[in-house]
């Protein structure tokens, strides 16, 4: 029995369809849906509505004291260092230089609380704006998204890559919760390599005859069914078509980070993270909607600031160049960048110098898609005994904040398969921000 948070869903619309969904996740193509589906309450304004979301995801719980909210020679550094960004009066742990050079083009929201401190409790919120609930999966917010956007077009030409993606997704991926499995994100793992099953096993003469052949299994299948229901329900024709144009599509050079000048790539670091963040810059320059990129290994219970500052390494060239190379695309102002984690580190070291679990006050970057920039929002205790941060914002609100910034009515209420109407999201569009 799967007991995840993150387990499978039974969307109203799922069992109907449960044969095609489970084959087509497991060969990379859960993203599927007919535009039919892809009608939205969110309509898209060109000009003055961000298009796109860009995901960083510290999974493991990155430690604010040794990131976006240190507190030098106070007693909870422990000897960490800091340094000074483009903000005066605003600094950064050791390690993040470039990002730090950055700060006046996103803003830093030092007190998110969460009332989780396990890590796939805590990951499920972080991703969903919802804790768990039982007999319920929340869509990420990535699903929820392509969900409620219109589909889109490039250059008047339709998206034939998916449009949600999760880069390196560890086990956690984006799932599509009851939206159904089609709103899971597309699985990519190191950018360095070719995006898998996009080339076809036999030769174009040999494959059109499995095509053909698929379409008497079909005809056979939609014998004695109503006529056009379950037709459509079964998503087999529209699955199979929207397949084939994703691959002969040239849309695909987007996943190829490998045409992306050397010195470029070179600029984000040669790490599957850096590789993940370049190639973000590019789906969304091609219509991607929502883009999750993971750097794992947060979890610094033993040896803290010798793992936090591993994980910076990789952490902010990445950073720094995604956000360089989106401005340098004009693309920045049309794309939602957020950094951030499923919960902080204790401000006291443990026995083995290492920082534990700690959702009281943790940090978050959010910046692009006309969000306010260079600004500080929340502010933690330097002496960590308190757990009330001042200004606190709840993980809901970074949801509700996005949703809100794309034009989608995050209070929309869905009908779910069990019957109870959800909000997309619960929380509160953050003021400061937008």
């Amino acid at each position: 029995m799967n007991t995840s948070p993150f387990g499978a869903c039974h969307s109203s619309d799922h069992l109907s369809r449960r044969f095609f969904l489970r084959s087509s996740a497991l060969t990379g193509l859960g993203w599927l849906t007919p535009l039919s589906q892809q009608l939205a309450r969110g309509a898209e304004k060109s000009g003055s509505r961000p298009k796109s979301v860009i995901v960083l995801w510290m999974q493991g719980g990155a430690s604010q004291l040794e990131t976006f909210d240190p507190h030098p020679d106070s007693a909870i550094s422990h000897g960490a260092k800091a340094i000074k960004t483009s903000l005066p009066g605003i600094h950064f742990g050791e390690g993040l230089e470039q990002t730090a050079e950055l700060a006046n083009e996103f803003s830093i929201l030092r007190s998110i609380v969460s009332k989780e401190g396990d890590h796939a409790r805590a990951t499920y919120h972080g991703k969903t704006g919802y804790r768990p609930f039982p007999g319920l999966v929340h869509p990420a917010i990535g699903s929820i998204i392509t969900h409620e956007l219109p589909a889109p077009t490039l250059n008047g030409t339709p998206v034939d890559i998916p449009t949600h993606i999760s880069i390196t997704p560890g086990q956690f991926p984006a799932r599509g919760g009851y939206l159904g499995a089609k709103y899971d994100a597309f699985q990519l793992h190191d950018p360095v390599n070719p995006v898998p099953d996009v080339k076809a096993s036999t030769d174009q003469k040999r494959t059109a005859r499995r095509i053909d052949s698929l379409n008497v299994l079909e005809k056979s299948f939609a014998a004695g069914r109503l006529p056009e229901l379950e037709k459509e329900r079964t998503l087999h024709r529209s699955s199979i078509q929207r397949a084939q144009s994703m691959m002969s599509s040239h849309q695909l050079a987007a996943f190829n980070i490998k045409e992306a000048p050397k010195a470029e790539r070179e600029a984000f670091g040669e790490t599957r993270f850096g590789r993940g963040c370049l190639a973000a810059i590019r789906l969304v320059g091609a219509g991607v909607r929502c883009v999750e990129v993971t750097l794992n290994g947060w979890d610094t219970h033993i040896n803290n600031h010798e793992g936090q500052l591993n994980q910076k390494q990789q952490l902010d060239p990445a950073l720094a160049s995604l956000i360089k190379g989106l401005k340098e695309r004009d693309l920045y102002e049309d794309t939602v960048v957020l950094v951030a984690t499923e919960f902080g580190r204790t401000p006291k070291l443990n026995v083995t110098d290492g920082r534990d679990h700690w959702p009281h006050g943790f940090s978050v970057l959010m910046g692009g898609g006309g969000l306010r920039s260079g600004q500080v929002i929340g502010e933690t205790d330097r002496t960590g005994k308190s757990q009330d941060p001042a200004d606190k914002v709840l993980v809901q609100d970074l949801h509700a904040t996005i949703l809100n910034r794309l034009g989608i009515d995050y209070e929309y209420e869905f009908m779910t398969s069990i019957g109870r109407p959800i909000a997309l999201s619960d929380g509160r569009p953050i003021a400061a921000l937008l």
